[in-house]
């Protein structure tokens, strides 16, 4: 019963989040301590990075697997197509859909790069969250525990107007350097 209803409160807590309001205004709808609130988006993020570390690690291998081996089998009946007919449209079509695989192909394998990157970047990352783990843990003191509900998160409420700054400040580098820059994020 008691974990249903701490279930329930961090659904609540993300869609009041994913909402625009800040831990304190949810603390007040919720009516719980900040310190409350801070702990669930903590829990929810971690949540969320460890469904896209297991996504990344486990499903979207094999999802490119398939489709590389999806592509392969339509690239082979389209030629076999192309070879067997005599309708010169059926042909051109075969040959259509062959070119179009290949393409498809193309982008899956010059993507890679991507997807291995985005492994990489996942397992780096785990690495070096246990390692800080292990610090943060020799370095806390008792003092720091002292009355945890009444404190809010010191990292910040992300919003728009964040974004926005963001993308100024890439348009302007873009600007000064002459370079258009390409940012591939996995969330």
């Amino acid at each position: 019963m008691e974990q249903q209803s701490i279930q329930w409160r961090r659904d609540k807590v993300q869609e009041l989040s994913s909402q625009g309001n800040s831990q304190r205004d949810i603390a007040k709808i919720l009516r719980v301590g900040i310190g409350t609130i801070n702990r669930d988006i903590q829990y929810l993020r971690q949540q969320a990075k460890e469904n896209i570390r297991k996504y990344i690690d486990e499903r979207l291998p094999e999802e490119y697997e398939k489709c590389l081996v999806g592509l392969t089998a339509i690239l082979r009946e389209a030629w076999n197509t192309s070879q067997q007919t005599e309708d010169r449209r059926e042909k051109i079509q075969a040959l259509s859909l062959a070119k179009e695989c290949y393409s498809m192909k193309l982008d899956l394998l010059t993507n890679a790069t991507v997807v291995d990157d985005a492994i990489r970047f996942v397992t780096d990352r785990s690495k070096g969250k246990d390692r800080e783990q292990v610090k943060s843990s020799l370095s806390t003191s008792s003092s720091d525990s002292s009355n945890e509900d009444d404190k809010e998160s010191k990292e910040p409420d992300y919003n728009d107007d964040d974004e926005k700054f963001d993308k100024q400040g890439e348009e302007k580098q873009e600007q000064d350097t002459g370079e258009i820059t390409t940012v591939n994020q996995v969330f």
